[in-house]
């Protein structure tokens, strides 16, 4: 059953500030980062600069901000469309793939961190050791979890598609 365009509006915009909350929340962003993301997921097109500050109410700035944090979290991706000059914005396919991607390098960058606190920091207390060797065994764990995760995740992601394809 499809609404009727007024009632999906007010659908659209109740979802767009629940994920302002709840992703802004969730991720340590600026509420504004999450209802930005709630924007794209729901557009069915990719939006300019200007038509995502019209649909959020922001300044131009804030939202460059913004969907500069949502590129480097892997979830929207700017592109020019052919024969334009102008950029548009649009919310990833493969979106889940790139958060968790990104969530993966992140924690790699921090185990790299880790590892060479660990070496740097070898000669400091017993007490100071055992902390860096502790971050240490924890970047360890969540890089081979995170990994594990998006493998799996990978592959359940191209064997829908490939169901969904049939």
């Amino acid at each position: 059953m499809t609404l009727p365009a007024s009632d999906r509006q007010l659908v659209e915009n109740a979802l767009v500030e629940d994920f302002g909350l709840r992703i802004g929340r969730a991720m340590g962003w600026p509420p504004t980062a999450g209802r930005t993301s709630g924007v794209l997921m729901l557009s069915e097109k990719p939006l300019t600069l200007a038509q995502l500050q019209a649909a959020l109410g922001a300044s131009k700035g804030s939202v460059s901000e913004m969907t500069r944090l949502l590129m480097v979290n892997g979830v929207v991706e700017r592109t020019k469309n052919p024969g334009s000059r102008q950029f548009v914005y649009r919310w990833r396919d493969d979106a889940w793939l790139g958060c968790l991607q990104h969530q993966v390098t992140a924690t790699r960058e921090l185990l790299e961190l880790a590892e060479s606190a660990q070496e740097r920091g070898k000669h400091l207390a017993a007490e100071q050791r055992g902390r860096l060797r502790q971050m240490r065994d924890y970047y360890v764990f969540m890089t081979e979890q995170l990994e594990a995760l998006l493998a799996e995740y990978s592959h359940r992601v191209r064997t829908d598609s490939v169901h969904h394809a049939e």
